[in-house]
Protein backbone atom coordinates (compact mmCIF):
# COMPACT_ATOMS: atom_id res chain seq x y z
CA UNK A 1 0.00 0.00 0.00
CA UNK A 2 2.68 2.49 1.01
CA UNK A 3 4.61 2.03 -2.27
CA UNK A 4 2.56 4.92 -3.74
CA UNK A 5 3.76 7.28 -1.01
CA UNK A 6 7.28 8.68 -0.93
CA UNK A 7 9.35 6.24 1.18
CA UNK A 8 10.28 7.80 4.51
CA UNK A 9 11.51 6.28 7.78
CA UNK A 10 10.55 7.61 11.22
CA UNK A 11 11.81 6.42 14.57
CA UNK A 12 12.03 7.81 18.08
CA UNK A 13 13.68 7.17 21.45
CA UNK A 14 12.35 8.30 24.82
CA UNK A 15 14.61 10.53 26.95
CA UNK A 16 14.19 8.57 30.16
CA UNK A 17 17.34 7.48 31.97
CA UNK A 18 20.74 6.57 30.56
CA UNK A 19 20.86 4.78 27.22
CA UNK A 20 22.28 1.30 27.58
CA UNK A 21 23.73 -1.42 25.37
CA UNK A 22 20.30 -2.84 24.51
CA UNK A 23 19.15 0.56 23.18
CA UNK A 24 22.31 0.83 21.09
CA UNK A 25 22.24 -2.66 19.57
CA UNK A 26 18.45 -2.87 19.21
CA UNK A 27 17.78 0.61 17.87
CA UNK A 28 20.49 3.24 17.42
CA UNK A 29 22.96 1.01 15.58
CA UNK A 30 20.18 0.07 13.17
CA UNK A 31 19.33 3.75 12.67
CA UNK A 32 22.90 4.35 11.49
CA UNK A 33 22.54 1.58 8.90
CA UNK A 34 19.10 2.81 7.76
CA UNK A 35 20.35 6.29 6.94
CA UNK A 36 22.53 4.94 4.15
CA UNK A 37 19.55 3.99 1.97
CA UNK A 38 16.52 5.89 3.34
CA UNK A 39 15.38 9.41 4.10
CA UNK A 40 14.98 9.42 7.89
CA UNK A 41 13.61 11.41 10.79
CA UNK A 42 15.06 10.55 14.21
CA UNK A 43 13.03 11.97 17.05
CA UNK A 44 13.67 12.37 20.77
CA UNK A 45 10.11 11.69 21.94
CA UNK A 46 9.99 13.94 25.00
CA UNK A 47 6.17 14.15 25.01
CA UNK A 48 6.07 10.39 25.51
CA UNK A 49 8.46 10.73 28.45
CA UNK A 50 5.78 12.35 30.63
CA UNK A 51 3.06 9.73 30.06
CA UNK A 52 4.22 7.40 32.84
CA UNK A 53 6.28 9.89 34.90
CA UNK A 54 5.19 13.49 34.84
CA UNK A 55 8.07 15.11 36.74
CA UNK A 56 11.67 14.43 35.69
CA UNK A 57 14.80 15.67 37.41
CA UNK A 58 16.33 17.05 34.22
CA UNK A 59 14.38 16.32 31.05
CA UNK A 60 16.44 18.81 29.04
CA UNK A 61 19.70 17.01 29.78
CA UNK A 62 18.12 13.63 29.07
CA UNK A 63 16.84 14.97 25.73
CA UNK A 64 20.28 16.25 24.81
CA UNK A 65 21.78 12.89 25.80
CA UNK A 66 19.62 10.99 23.30
CA UNK A 67 20.50 13.46 20.54
CA UNK A 68 24.18 13.16 21.45
CA UNK A 69 23.93 9.36 21.25
CA UNK A 70 22.36 9.58 17.78
CA UNK A 71 25.19 11.79 16.54
CA UNK A 72 28.00 9.95 18.34
CA UNK A 73 26.84 6.64 16.91
CA UNK A 74 27.10 8.02 13.39
CA UNK A 75 23.78 9.57 12.35
CA UNK A 76 24.34 12.59 10.09
CA UNK A 77 22.10 15.48 11.27
CA UNK A 78 22.66 17.40 8.02
CA UNK A 79 21.51 14.65 5.68
CA UNK A 80 18.70 13.53 7.98
CA UNK A 81 16.56 15.20 10.63
CA UNK A 82 17.28 14.90 14.37
CA UNK A 83 14.79 16.80 16.53
CA UNK A 84 12.77 16.72 19.73
CA UNK A 85 9.08 16.00 19.53
CA UNK A 86 7.77 18.83 21.72
CA UNK A 87 9.37 21.45 19.43
CA UNK A 88 6.95 20.50 16.63
CA UNK A 89 3.37 21.37 17.71
CA UNK A 90 1.86 19.18 14.99
CA UNK A 91 2.61 16.05 17.04
CA UNK A 92 0.20 17.10 19.78
CA UNK A 93 -2.42 18.48 17.38
CA UNK A 94 -2.55 15.37 15.22
CA UNK A 95 -2.53 13.17 18.33
CA UNK A 96 -5.75 14.88 19.49
CA UNK A 97 -7.37 14.25 16.11
CA UNK A 98 -6.28 10.62 16.29
CA UNK A 99 -7.73 10.37 19.80
CA UNK A 100 -11.04 11.12 18.13
CA UNK A 101 -10.40 8.59 15.35
CA UNK A 102 -9.30 5.74 17.63
CA UNK A 103 -11.81 3.75 19.70
CA UNK A 104 -11.59 3.21 23.45
CA UNK A 105 -11.76 -0.54 22.89
CA UNK A 106 -8.61 -0.36 20.75
CA UNK A 107 -6.71 1.35 23.55
CA UNK A 108 -7.97 -1.05 26.21
CA UNK A 109 -6.47 -3.94 24.25
CA UNK A 110 -2.94 -2.52 24.30
CA UNK A 111 -0.86 -4.96 26.35
CA UNK A 112 1.87 -2.39 27.08
CA UNK A 113 -0.69 -0.14 28.83
CA UNK A 114 -1.78 -3.09 30.98
CA UNK A 115 1.85 -3.86 31.84
CA UNK A 116 2.81 -0.27 32.69
CA UNK A 117 -0.42 0.62 34.49
CA UNK A 118 -0.26 -2.50 36.64
CA UNK A 119 -3.11 -3.57 38.89
CA UNK A 120 -4.30 -0.06 39.76
CA UNK A 121 -4.95 1.15 36.22
CA UNK A 122 -7.48 3.73 37.48
CA UNK A 123 -4.51 5.76 38.74
CA UNK A 124 -2.63 5.64 35.42
CA UNK A 125 -2.52 8.88 33.43
CA UNK A 126 -4.84 9.39 30.49
CA UNK A 127 -1.67 10.08 28.51
CA UNK A 128 -0.43 6.55 29.15
CA UNK A 129 -3.69 5.12 27.82
CA UNK A 130 -3.59 7.42 24.77
CA UNK A 131 0.14 6.81 24.16
CA UNK A 132 -0.51 4.81 20.95
CA UNK A 133 -2.45 7.72 19.40
CA UNK A 134 0.54 9.98 19.94
CA UNK A 135 2.84 7.34 18.50
CA UNK A 136 0.61 7.12 15.40
CA UNK A 137 0.71 10.91 15.11
CA UNK A 138 4.51 10.94 15.41
CA UNK A 139 4.78 8.72 12.35
CA UNK A 140 1.88 9.91 10.22
CA UNK A 141 2.56 13.62 10.77
CA UNK A 142 5.30 13.10 8.17
CA UNK A 143 3.30 10.47 6.24
CA UNK A 144 6.20 8.14 6.96
CA UNK A 145 5.93 4.77 5.29
CA UNK A 146 8.28 2.64 7.38
CA UNK A 147 9.20 2.33 11.05
CA UNK A 148 11.91 0.11 12.60
CA UNK A 149 10.15 -1.60 15.50
CA UNK A 150 10.96 -4.07 18.25
CA UNK A 151 8.63 -6.75 19.55
CA UNK A 152 7.25 -4.44 22.24
CA UNK A 153 6.01 -1.89 19.68
CA UNK A 154 4.46 -4.14 17.03
CA UNK A 155 0.98 -3.86 18.55
CA UNK A 156 1.25 -0.06 18.59
CA UNK A 157 2.26 -0.05 14.92
CA UNK A 158 -0.77 -2.21 14.07
CA UNK A 159 -2.96 0.30 15.89
CA UNK A 160 -1.34 3.16 13.94
CA UNK A 161 -2.32 1.33 10.74
CA UNK A 162 -5.89 0.97 12.06
CA UNK A 163 -6.04 4.70 12.80
CA UNK A 164 -4.71 5.58 9.34
CA UNK A 165 -7.17 3.22 7.69
CA UNK A 166 -10.18 4.55 9.63
CA UNK A 167 -9.22 8.16 8.84
CA UNK A 168 -8.84 7.26 5.16
CA UNK A 169 -12.21 5.44 5.11
CA UNK A 170 -14.12 8.13 7.01
CA UNK A 171 -12.77 11.02 4.94
CA UNK A 172 -12.25 9.25 1.60
CA UNK A 173 -14.67 11.46 -0.35
CA UNK A 174 -13.21 14.68 1.07
CA UNK A 175 -9.65 13.50 0.52
CA UNK A 176 -10.46 12.72 -3.11
CA UNK A 177 -12.36 15.97 -3.67
CA UNK A 178 -9.41 17.98 -2.33
CA UNK A 179 -7.04 16.15 -4.67
CA UNK A 180 -4.96 14.96 -1.74
CA UNK A 181 -5.51 11.22 -1.97
CA UNK A 182 -3.80 8.09 -3.14
CA UNK A 183 -6.01 5.29 -4.44
CA UNK A 184 -5.88 2.38 -1.99
CA UNK A 185 -7.72 -0.90 -1.76
CA UNK A 186 -9.26 -1.66 1.63
CA UNK A 187 -10.62 -5.17 1.27
CA UNK A 188 -12.57 -5.02 -1.98
CA UNK A 189 -13.29 -1.30 -1.70
CA UNK A 190 -11.20 1.43 -3.29
CA UNK A 191 -10.74 4.51 -1.11
CA UNK A 192 -8.87 7.75 -1.53
CA UNK A 193 -6.33 7.57 1.27
CA UNK A 194 -4.34 10.43 2.76
CA UNK A 195 -2.20 8.48 5.22
CA UNK A 196 -0.03 5.48 4.26
CA UNK A 197 -0.53 2.15 5.97
CA UNK A 198 2.80 2.01 7.77
CA UNK A 199 5.05 -1.00 7.29
CA UNK A 200 7.45 -2.34 9.92
CA UNK A 201 11.08 -2.17 8.88
CA UNK A 202 13.04 -5.22 9.91
CA UNK A 203 16.78 -5.00 9.31
CA UNK A 204 17.94 -8.41 10.40
CA UNK A 205 17.26 -9.95 13.82
CA UNK A 206 17.37 -7.45 16.67
CA UNK A 207 19.55 -8.85 19.45
CA UNK A 208 17.63 -9.28 22.70
CA UNK A 209 20.09 -7.98 25.27
CA UNK A 210 19.42 -9.28 28.76
CA UNK A 211 20.49 -8.13 32.22
CA UNK A 212 24.08 -8.90 33.19
CA UNK A 213 22.77 -9.96 36.62
CA UNK A 214 19.82 -12.08 35.45
CA UNK A 215 19.78 -13.59 31.96
CA UNK A 216 15.99 -14.05 32.09
CA UNK A 217 15.27 -10.31 32.34
CA UNK A 218 15.72 -7.70 29.62
CA UNK A 219 18.54 -5.19 30.11
CA UNK A 220 16.87 -2.00 31.30
CA UNK A 221 17.92 1.54 32.13
CA UNK A 222 15.36 1.45 34.97
CA UNK A 223 16.88 -1.57 36.75
CA UNK A 224 17.96 -0.55 40.29
CA UNK A 225 21.34 -2.25 39.84
CA UNK A 226 23.77 -0.37 37.64
CA UNK A 227 25.76 -3.62 37.32
CA UNK A 228 22.85 -5.09 35.34
CA UNK A 229 23.57 -2.97 32.28
CA UNK A 230 26.29 -1.32 30.22
CA UNK A 231 25.45 2.37 29.83
CA UNK A 232 26.59 4.26 26.75
CA UNK A 233 28.17 6.74 29.16
CA UNK A 234 30.32 4.07 30.91
CA UNK A 235 34.08 4.42 30.54
CA UNK A 236 36.35 1.51 29.60
CA UNK A 237 37.11 0.54 33.21
CA UNK A 238 33.43 0.47 34.13
CA UNK A 239 32.55 -1.65 31.09
CA UNK A 240 35.32 -4.10 31.99
CA UNK A 241 34.18 -4.31 35.62
CA UNK A 242 30.56 -4.97 34.67
CA UNK A 243 31.43 -7.72 32.19
CA UNK A 244 33.82 -9.37 34.66
CA UNK A 245 31.07 -9.33 37.31
CA UNK A 246 28.36 -10.53 34.89
CA UNK A 247 26.56 -13.62 36.13
CA UNK A 248 27.57 -16.89 34.46
CA UNK A 249 27.47 -20.60 35.23
CA UNK A 250 30.48 -22.89 35.92
CA UNK A 251 30.25 -24.92 32.69
CA UNK A 252 32.43 -24.07 29.67
CA UNK A 253 30.91 -22.82 26.43
CA UNK A 254 29.51 -25.80 24.47
CA UNK A 255 29.98 -26.86 20.87
CA UNK A 256 26.42 -26.16 19.65
CA UNK A 257 23.71 -23.55 20.18
CA UNK A 258 21.30 -26.31 21.24
CA UNK A 259 23.53 -27.06 24.23
CA UNK A 260 23.07 -23.47 25.43
CA UNK A 261 19.39 -24.12 26.18
CA UNK A 262 18.70 -23.53 29.85
CA UNK A 263 21.80 -21.32 30.24
CA UNK A 264 20.37 -17.79 29.86
CA UNK A 265 23.44 -15.90 31.08
CA UNK A 266 25.73 -17.79 28.70
CA UNK A 267 23.30 -17.17 25.84
CA UNK A 268 23.20 -13.47 26.68
CA UNK A 269 26.96 -12.90 26.73
CA UNK A 270 27.37 -14.89 23.53
CA UNK A 271 24.61 -12.84 21.88
CA UNK A 272 26.23 -9.56 22.95
CA UNK A 273 29.58 -10.67 21.51
CA UNK A 274 27.93 -11.70 18.24
CA UNK A 275 26.02 -8.42 17.91
CA UNK A 276 29.03 -6.22 18.69
CA UNK A 277 31.20 -8.12 16.21
CA UNK A 278 28.52 -8.35 13.48
CA UNK A 279 28.84 -12.14 13.48
CA UNK A 280 26.41 -14.98 14.05
CA UNK A 281 26.11 -16.63 17.44
CA UNK A 282 27.01 -19.91 15.77
CA UNK A 283 30.22 -18.43 14.37
CA UNK A 284 31.24 -16.99 17.75
CA UNK A 285 30.47 -20.27 19.51
CA UNK A 286 32.69 -22.18 17.10
CA UNK A 287 35.57 -19.87 18.07
CA UNK A 288 35.09 -20.23 21.83
CA UNK A 289 33.68 -23.76 22.13
CA UNK A 290 35.08 -25.54 25.18
CA UNK A 291 36.49 -22.33 26.68
CA UNK A 292 35.74 -21.18 30.21
CA UNK A 293 34.25 -17.77 30.88
CA UNK A 294 37.64 -16.75 32.30
CA UNK A 295 38.79 -16.78 28.66
CA UNK A 296 35.59 -15.53 27.00
CA UNK A 297 34.94 -12.54 29.27
CA UNK A 298 38.29 -10.78 28.62
CA UNK A 299 37.67 -11.17 24.87
CA UNK A 300 34.21 -9.65 25.30
CA UNK A 301 35.65 -6.79 27.36
CA UNK A 302 38.16 -5.95 24.63
CA UNK A 303 35.48 -6.05 21.93
CA UNK A 304 32.94 -4.00 23.90
CA UNK A 305 35.47 -1.32 24.77
CA UNK A 306 36.70 -1.09 21.16
CA UNK A 307 33.15 -0.63 19.84
CA UNK A 308 31.67 1.54 22.58
CA UNK A 309 34.58 3.71 23.73
CA UNK A 310 34.58 5.99 20.63
CA UNK A 311 30.82 6.53 21.05
CA UNK A 312 31.18 7.26 24.76
CA UNK A 313 34.02 9.72 24.11
CA UNK A 314 32.07 11.55 21.41
CA UNK A 315 28.92 11.65 23.54
CA UNK A 316 30.89 13.23 26.38
CA UNK A 317 32.40 15.80 24.02
CA UNK A 318 28.96 16.71 22.71
CA UNK A 319 27.38 16.85 26.17
CA UNK A 320 30.13 19.23 27.28
CA UNK A 321 28.81 21.69 24.68
CA UNK A 322 25.01 21.72 25.15
CA UNK A 323 24.56 24.79 22.95
CA UNK A 324 25.89 22.77 20.00
CA UNK A 325 23.34 19.98 20.57
CA UNK A 326 20.60 22.58 21.05
CA UNK A 327 21.55 24.10 17.70
CA UNK A 328 21.28 20.72 15.95
CA UNK A 329 17.88 20.06 17.57
CA UNK A 330 16.65 23.56 16.69
CA UNK A 331 17.68 23.12 13.06
CA UNK A 332 16.12 19.66 12.92
CA UNK A 333 12.90 20.86 14.53
CA UNK A 334 12.61 23.71 12.02
CA UNK A 335 13.04 21.30 9.12
CA UNK A 336 10.60 18.81 10.66
CA UNK A 337 8.07 21.58 11.25
CA UNK A 338 8.01 22.47 7.55
CA UNK A 339 6.96 18.91 6.73
CA UNK A 340 4.57 18.72 9.67
CA UNK A 341 2.78 21.98 8.93
CA UNK A 342 2.13 20.90 5.33
CA UNK A 343 0.45 17.74 6.64
CA UNK A 344 -1.56 19.63 9.26
CA UNK A 345 -2.78 22.23 6.75
CA UNK A 346 -4.06 19.41 4.56
CA UNK A 347 -5.59 17.50 7.50
CA UNK A 348 -7.38 20.66 8.67
CA UNK A 349 -8.74 21.09 5.14
CA UNK A 350 -9.90 17.48 4.99
CA UNK A 351 -11.65 17.66 8.38
CA UNK A 352 -13.17 21.07 7.69
CA UNK A 353 -11.56 23.24 10.31
CA UNK A 354 -11.98 26.93 9.50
Amino acid sequence: MSATFKPLVFSGVQPTGNLQLGNYLGAIRKFVALQEHHDCLFCVVDLHAITAQLVHDDLKTQTRSIAAAFIAAGIDPKKHIIFNQSAVPGHAELAWIFNCVARIGWMNRMTQFKDKAGKDREKASLGLLAYPSLMAADILLYRATHVPVGDDQKQHLELARDIAQKFNNDFSNRIGAAGLGVDMMVGEEKVSGYFPLIEPLIEGPAPRVMSLRDGTKKMSKSDPSDLSRINLTDDADTIAKKIRKAKTDPAPLPDTLEELEGRPEAQNLLGIYAALSDRTRKDVLEEFAGQQFSVFKPALVELAVNVLAPITTEMKRLMDDPSHIDGILKDGSARANVLAEKTMNEVREIIGFL
